[in-house]
This record gives structure tokens, C-alpha cells and sequence, in this order.
């Protein structure tokens, strides 16, 4: 059976995040958008894990509401430490086959610090050594590299990240078996690196609030017989049963060109090369995006497909689409009145975005809405790039001929 999960998101616990991030909201939005199976998120908060045990029973190492919808054990942990003579801060995203188990990594957790005060900890322990021990803990917990070329919390980030996953992980890189994308790279960017090969590429959102626009925005699809932890686990592990992700388009990210946020400066890897890295206006370091580190770290020429490479879908959120053909934000009333209705017709987003035909969209959609929802499931709609902390802006300069 098809699923598409969404395995990185946060709880109302971690720092600035929705308020209203509970497993009632999680579940009711993640039907909205098609999202089969969720992450917890926060697995390491003391007040979110008591809520989890509350409102969640176990069936097959999955977590499942009163209403069967599927959860996995899910956290993020911030490691920041130093390693080769640099400050490394490093995200990772870790699965769990039981609530015993999350117990045993927070116990292990609190040897090294607070784990009460975010949802995502931040403890001085290198990859190595939390890999290391995480698997002491159980070989069934995943530990996924999060977004990993973003700058500053990336395996791979400008700031303080490392040019491989064995500088990174050392001897325990056996046990890593996937990475995480972030919005800022999508798959085609990452096959340019034959030492990425073997790993497995997901994608999820890291979502800080519930809203359709952020849960399952990035997501990765599976196979699976049997829903069951182990299944779940074996098909990252292996690939068999992985069929591939749903990205934003890379531009869309928040870390995608080299800029500088606060001058409002913004360029590609060949210009911030010309100008020294150096901010024309200020005359301070730019910030290095992930398409530079791509550049940089790239064995393989851009177009570069790999024999195996698995498919994935770039597509904005169709509350994106809405607010460009109406002119509104994506949270006025005018754009969610008219994403309410194509949700009541079709069922839910990613059914709008990815399957519904052609003839169908057209007759209850705007003619302008339905070309361009059409124009997203093939990856053509235009997105000024994000830099330095911007998310970019899908703009219809290049769409004008269809309306």
C-alpha cells in the first residue's frame, strides 16, 4: 500500500512553533493534505511524551490514534560540538520502535543535559559518539541526517558542516542509511554526488505549525505491505519499497542562493565567487546557500541522473497557488474560502496537486487557477530564490501567456 509520510515535524513544545500543535490538529490536517502517516515529533519533551502516551496505543511498533491515523516516534536533536579544529552544529532526525525505547534515549539524554526547555535539545556530543550510542540503546533506532546543506545546522552546511558523511560520522557511518533533503535541495541536486549514492534520499517538511501550506510540504512516499515499524524502517534501510519524494521546488527554500538578509542581497554561487563572498552593501560575509555547497562538493555535471534514481514531484502548496491568482496572502480569507471548496470536491491537497485530471480541475476551478495547478505538477511554475533565512517567492511573470 501507498504511503506518503511525513517523518520530521515538531510539537507545540520546541521553540517557535504553533501553540495549537496537538495530535488532534496533526491528524485532522494531515488528512487535509494527504499525509498517510506522520512523525510525532519531540519524542524528548517530558510534557509531550506523557501527551503521546495518553492519546496514542502501539501496534507494530506505530503509534495510532483513536481513529487508527498512524504516528512513528520521532525527534530531533541538536549536537553542537567540535571536531577538526571547528564548531559543528548538526541536526539529526531519530526514529523509535516503542515508547521503552524513547525512554531508554532520554535516560541517556539526561546523563549530558536539559531536555525540558525545547523540543529539540541541543547537547555537546558529536555524531559519532550519539550514533554510537543511540544504537547501543537499539539497532532498530533510525538516525537521519536532517536538511543537510543548510548552512548552519547541516551535515554538509557552509558554517559547520563536514564535505562527507564519513568525515561526519567516522566508523559509525555504517549505521547512517539515509539523509534528509530540506527545502532548499531536492533529489537531481543531490545525485551530483556520487558518495551520496548509497544512501537513501527522504524527504520531510519540519513543519512549525499544522497549517497546510507547512505539514507534508516535503514528504516521501512508500510501499509498504504491511504497515508495521519494522517494514517502515527496512524500506529506508534497503530502498526496497521507497518510491520516491514530494519536494518544494529548491528555490522555494530558505537557504537556496548565497545573501545577505539584512542588506536584502541576494546572488548565485558564480556571483558571490566574483565578489569575494563579500556583501556589496555592508561588506560582511554572505552567507553561503546550498546550491554553492552542491557546486562545490559535486563530482557529477548538473543533469547528472543516476541509473536507480528513484522519481520525485516538485509542487509548491496549493495555498501558494491560490494567493498568486487571487492576489491575497495564503492565510486571507478570500484564499481559504477557495481552498475549502477544492477540498470538499477532490478530498484532499496532494490529490488536487498530483492526480486529479485535467478536465475535472477545470470545470470547478478558475480557468487562471487550473493552468497553474497544472503548470505545478510538472515543476514550471517560477521561484525567485530564498537566501540567508528567506523563504523565496513563486512569482507568474512566466505565466502571463496563459491568462
Amino acid at each position: 500500500m501507498r504511503y506518503i509520510t511525513d517523518l520530521h515535524i515538531h510539537s507545540r513544545f520546541a521553540r517557535a512553533t504553533s501553540h495549537d500543535l496537538n495530535v488532534a490538529n496533526l491528524e485532522k490536517w494531515a488528512k487535509i493534505k494527504g499525509v498517510n502517516i506522520l512523525g510525532t515529533g519531540d519524542f524528548t519533551h517530558p510534557l509531550w511524551i506523557k501527551e503521546l502516551k495518553q492519546e496514542l496505543h502501539e501496534e507494530n511498533g506505530i503509534l495510532k490514534t483513536k481513529n487508527g491515523f498512524p504516528f512513528v516516534l520521532q525527534g530531533e536533536i541538536s549536537l553542537m560540538y567540535s571536531q577538526g579544529g571547528k564548531g559543528r552544529r548538526i541536526h539529526l532526525v531519530i526514529l523509535a520502535p516503542s515508547f521503552e525505547v524513547v525512554d531508554q534515549i532520554t535516560s541517556y539524554l539526561l546523563k549530558h543535559g536539559r531536555i525540558d526547555y525545547d523540543g529539540r535539545p541541543i547537547f555537546n556530543i558529536s555524531c559519532i559518539e550519539f550514533t554510537e550510542s543511540l544504537k547501543n540503546i537499539s539497532d532498530e533506532i533510525e538516525i537521519i541526517p536532517a536538511h543537510i546543506w543548510t548552512p548552519w545546522f547541516g551535515v554538509f552546511g557552509s558554517a559547520t558542516g563536514f564535505d562527507s558523511m564519513e568525515e561526519a560520522f567516522q566508523d559509525q557511518v555504517k549505521h547512517i542509511y539515509s539523509f534528509e533533503t530540506g527545502m532548499s535541495s531536492s533529489p537531481d541536486m543531490n545525485w551530483r554526488l556520487s558518495r551520496l549514492d548509497k544512501f537513501s534520499i527522504l524527504s520531510f517538511s519540519d513543519l512549525h505549525s499544522y497549517w497546510p501550506w507547512r505539514i507534508g510540504r516535503e514528504s516521501t512516499i512508500f510501499d509498504l505491505k504491511e504497515l508495521s515499524y519494522k517494514n517502515l524502517i527496512n524500506a529506508i534501510r534497503t530502498k526496497e519499497g521507497l518510491m520516491g519524494t514530494i519536494e518544494v521546488d529548491p528555490n522555494y527554500g530558505k537557504y537556496h542562493f548565497d545573501g545577505h538578509r539584512f542588506c536584502k542581497f541576494s546572488c548565485s554561487p558564480q556571483e558571490s565567487k566574483k565578489r569575494n563572498n563579500t556583501c556589496p552593501i555592508c561588506s560582511k560575509p554572505l552567507t553561503i546557500g546550498v546550491l554553492n555547497r552542491v557546486e562545490k562538493l559535486a563530482d557529477r555535471p548538473e543533469g547528472y541522473k543516476p541509473e536507480n534514481a528513484l522519481p520525485f514531484y516538485s509542487m509548491l502548496p496549493l495555498h501558494e497557488l491560490i494567493s498568486l491568482i487571487v492576489g491575497n496572502a495564503m492565510s486571507s480569507k478570500k484564499v481559504w474560502s477557495e481552498y475549502d471548496s477544492l477540498i470538499n470536491k477532490f478530498g484532499n491537497e496532494f490529490e488536487i496537486l498530483m492526480n486529479t485530471p485535467e478536465v475535472d480541475l477545470r470545470k470547478v476551478c478558475d480557468e487562471k487557477l487550473a493552468s497553474l495547478i497544472l503548470r505545478n505538477r510538472v515543476g514550471k511554475v517560477k521561484v525567485e530564490p530564498g537566501f540567508d533565512g528567506e523563504y523565496g517567492k513563486a512569482v507568474l511573470e512566466e505565466q502571463k501567456k496563459l491568462f
